[in-house]
């Protein structure tokens, strides 16, 4: 089976990153466009504003600073990544679940 990569976008200048989604970063890793750490909450799968802490992994420590580099042990590359359709996405799958 092969795995489908997503494009993963920088949170800040929207900059196409050259990684795939769902890996750890270095916490030193830049965009090579805008220097915006790329090892942040707002470039984790698990960021999500409407989430407690903005934070979907239960398990994780709180960050406050959501754009800097941080040590979280949960963090995976893909929230501004899978960026842009989004709501979309969400719509649809709502809809899906009450077809007839």
């Amino acid at each position: 089976m092969v795995e489908q990569v997503q494009s993963v976008h920088c949170y800040k200048c929207q900059n196409d990153l050259d990684i795939s989604s769902g890996i750890a970063l270095s916490r030193h890793e830049e965009c090579p466009k805008c220097f915006a750490n790329l090892r942040c909450c707002r470039m984790c799968q698990f960021f999500d504003k409407a989430a407690y802490n903005e934070c979907r992994e239960p398990m994780a420590n709180r960050i406050l600073e959501k754009e800097t580099a941080n040590f979280c042990d949960y963090f995976k590359v893909g929230g501004a990544g899978k960026a842009g359709n989004d709501k979309d996405q969400l719509v649809d799958a709502a809809n899906s679940l009450f077809k007839n």
